[in-house]
């Protein structure tokens, strides 16, 4: 910990920022595609003014942090500067040592690369507490004064930045490939957020309960809770279980509650990320190093 703040935070936010910064350069860049929110912004002054990114990212976020300090607090406030001062720094050093990357005639490819690296980077920037500034402060502050959504915001600005993009020097293929790196780059974000790994949960109805939760937890070794159910069509009062397991594990609890009762009701769902005991935490309450 640095004056309340996690090294680990830090170190990975900067790594968010390099891999970020690599694909704006060398793909983006490179290959003139254009991209969403304050990061489109300097793309564009770039392309029309041939202006640095790594100067215009710093100088469009400084009234943003005077603006937006008290929403943020003092953590969420550093990580964010830190995240903003590391964009540009590493898209200066990428700039001058870059790697020719030619991809003009595959812009499908460049497409794919660009939202890859920038879901990566973005991904692990939010995952640790961090932002690049720019239209996340921008929401905020529109969600305090006027009550909208920050995704409803950040949609809008990010529309308008491609749309102006699209009016000054994207031709209608270098749009539409961008397009394809914005939706890449969305759903990479919240591949890296919720995580590569998921787990199972899963809803039993049985007239053996009992039976099934002390065999889940003797021979599985995982926590079952009782809820109250109540059925709509024979309008009996019936308790369900309801069991979080590993992917994996979700066979061997299918064949568990089969060997108990045949006829037993299984409902089972994706369950993206879970805490506690078990999966985040060891019976001892002590968090599990992963």
């Amino acid at each position: 910990m640095l004056f309340g703040l996690k090294i680990k935070n830090i170190l990975f936010i900067l790594l968010g920022t390099a891999i970020m910064s690599f694909g704006l350069v060398h793909f983006n860049m490179q290959n003139k595609l254009a991209e969403g929110g304050f990061t489109g912004i300097t793309l564009l002054l770039y392309f029309m003014f041939k202006w640095d990114p790594s100067y215009t990212n710093l100088i469009l976020n400084i009234p943003l942090f005077f603006i937006g300090w008290k929403l943020l607090g003092r953590n969420a406030f550093f990580y964010t500067i830190l995240g903003t001062v590391g964009l540009s720094v590493f898209l200066w050093i990428f700039q001058r040592y870059s790697i020719e990357m030619p991809l003009k005639d595959d812009l499908l490819l460049a497409a794919l690369f660009a939202g890859v690296f920038l879901g990566i980077g973005l991904g692990i920037i939010f995952r640790y507490g961090g932002t690049t500034g720019g239209v996340d402060i921008i929401a905020r502050l529109v969600q305090k004064y006027a009550g909208w959504s920050m995704g409803r915001t950040m949609f809008i600005f990010d529309i308008c930045v491609i749309g102006v993009s699209v009016l000054t020097y994207l031709n209608y293929k270098e749009a539409m490939y961008t397009l394809v790196a914005v939706f890449i780059g969305a759903r990479v974000i919240d591949f890296i957020q919720e995580g590569a790994y998921t787990a199972r949960g899963a809803m039993i109805v049985s007239e053996r309960n009992e039976d099934i939760a002390k065999k889940i937890m003797e021979e599985m070794d995982r926590g079952v809770t009782v809820l109250k159910g109540y059925g709509s069509f024979t309008k009996i009062e019936r308790e369900v279980l309801y069991c979080v397991v590993a992917k994996n594990e979700i066979v061997r609890l299918k064949n568990l509650i089969t060997s108990v009762d045949p006829h037993a009701f299984v409902s089972v769902t994706v369950v993206h990320d879970v805490h506690g005991e078990g999966f985040t935490l060891d019976e001892n309450k002590k968090p599990i190093e992963i």
